[in-house]
């Protein structure tokens, strides 16, 4: 065990790698929980994906990859809240309009520009390709996206618990609604290298479900999140060099897993775990 941990380790590539997927898995794990107590999983989708035209803009323009898709992002996400407003539509169907439409636009732009930009990098990530600037990027947008949301942790609870609660007694809901779509287009800035515009989603939602599936108190529901995220990260970066797989998918794909036991097996919540627990039914009366 000890030489299946350290062999890949061995390697500077593998060591970048490794911090850069922990980073990432932190600031997505903290998110998360309150995406999923906001009920925002397509809105992560959307984001994610709405990105890809403002990388191949950036690049046509010279300006920094991740300063494209930030402003591809929260265009995205400002958008959707205009036509939420200024419509009959609902939330869920202008969400999927606005993303898969900006998507279909990232891909016709990417295909007519010439770029030396590699299209699976950007939808999968290459955190194998990370470099030591890419690791001090990365760095500095998680961990200020972290410390904001830490900094504001209650006030972003009590909003995605009850925005109308949050209202009454006097926090900023709409300073609040769009803080909170500013980080998640950071985060996801912050995870291109690592997991690309498509896997995202899955960090960003699956240690907050599991996490929701494991306990009822948000304190406890972040630090679960976290060492989920963390511990899928780590897994998953060192099993993709032992089966040459990509490791971006080996990352979500350990997380799956992680939630898939919590559902079964979560004590007291679990299927399997509550189908152990339950009491076992009464004999008939005798007649």
């Amino acid at each position: 065990m000890v030489d299946w941990i350290a062999g890949p380790l061995a390697y500077p590539f593998m060591q970048r790698a490794l911090v850069v997927a922990v980073l990432i898995a932190a600031v997505c794990a903290v998110l998360s929980c309150y995406l999923v107590l906001k009920g925002w999983s397509l809105m992560g989708d959307a984001v994610s994906h709405a990105v890809l035209p403002g990388i191949v803009l950036a690049y046509v323009t010279g300006l920094p990859l991740a300063v494209g898709a930030f402003a591809a992002g929260l265009f995205c996400a400002v958008f959707t809240g205009y036509l939420r407003e200024n419509s009959r539509v609902k939330e869920d169907t202008v969400m999927g309009i606005v993303f898969s439409g900006m998507f279909g636009f990232g891909l016709v732009l990417f295909t007519k520009i010439e770029t030396d930009q590699h299209l699976d990098h950007i939808l999968f990530g290459n955190v194998l390709g990370v470099t030591a600037r890419d690791l001090v990027e990365t760095a500095i947008v998680a961990g200020g996206t972290l410390a904001v949301v830490l900094l504001r942790r209650k006030d972003l609870l009590v909003y995605c618990f009850d925005p109308n609660h949050a209202r009454t007694i006097g926090l900023p809901v709409r300073v609040l609604h769009y803080g909170l779509l500013v980080l998640l287009a950071l985060t996801i800035v912050a995870s291109l290298k690592a997991v690309g515009i498509i896997l995202v989603i899955a960090m960003l939602i699956a240690p907050g479900a599991t996490a929701y599936l494991l306990t009822d108190r948000f304190g406890r529901m972040l630090a679960i999140a976290t060492l989920v995220a963390t511990g899928s990260a780590a897994v998953g970066t060192i099993l993709s060099f032992h089966i040459d797989g990509a490791t971006g998918a080996c990352i979500v794909l350990v997380q799956a897993c992680v939630f898939f036991a919590a559902f079964l097996f979560a004590p007291g919540r679990g299927v399997l775990a509550g189908r152990r627990t339950s009491p076992a039914p009464s004999p008939p009366p005798a007649s």
